[in-house]
């Protein structure tokens, strides 16, 4: 796995922190198929009182993201790297389970650990008006929640407007194939 680790918020990684994120990722090595051709981008952000570390990975399989915050740093990489095991574990389970296929790579997850079983509680369809940027986070605020969803006005395409930790907005194009 190539490992790209950059700092935001005007913090640069250390080579202790970088070589402390490689080492941590190599926990994957044997739960991803495509393991040595894939990238990780670890971004290392500080605040006044947390460092946040974000990792994404971006595999033929699945796009794997963590975000965790944590008083220290390496703290955070490994709360990150262990929300990535366990996603990728649950994904081998889901796809061997549910599909009958074999999963990206069979790993056992230790006793411990308890089987997913989440199901879906709730479903919501929406009739979806076209509206622009600024009516969606209108909307959305209107309704209290985090997310909206919402077809563009301009490129008539399904959006996801939601609301980032930091407060800001951030907005999910849909593409189709």
């Amino acid at each position: 796995m190539k490992v790209e680790v950059v700092g935001k918020n005007g913090f640069t990684p250390s080579d202790s922190n970088k070589d402390y994120a490689v080492k941590k990722l190599s926990k994957l090595d044997g739960l991803i198929a495509d393991y040595d051709s894939v990238t990780a981008r670890v971004v290392c952000k500080v605040y006044k009182t947390f460092h946040k570390i974000e990792v994404t990975i971006h595999s033929k399989d699945i796009i794997l993201r963590a975000e965790v915050s944590e008083a220290d740093i390496y703290a955070a990489i490994d709360g990150a790297i262990d929300k990535l095991v366990k996603q990728v574990r649950r994904h081998n389970d889901r796809v061997k389970d549910k599909l009958g296929k074999k999963s990206i790579r069979t790993l056992e997850a230790p006793a411990e650990e308890e089987p997913y079983d989440k199901k879906i509680s709730r479903e919501k369809h929406l009739d979806l008006e076209p509206m622009t940027k600024e009516e969606a986070i209108d909307q959305m605020e209107s309704l209290g929640h985090d997310f909206f969803v919402y077809l563009d006005k301009e490129t008539r395409k399904t959006n996801v407007i939601y609301v980032r930790t930091d407060g800001d907005y951030a907005i999910i194009e849909t593409e189709t194939k």
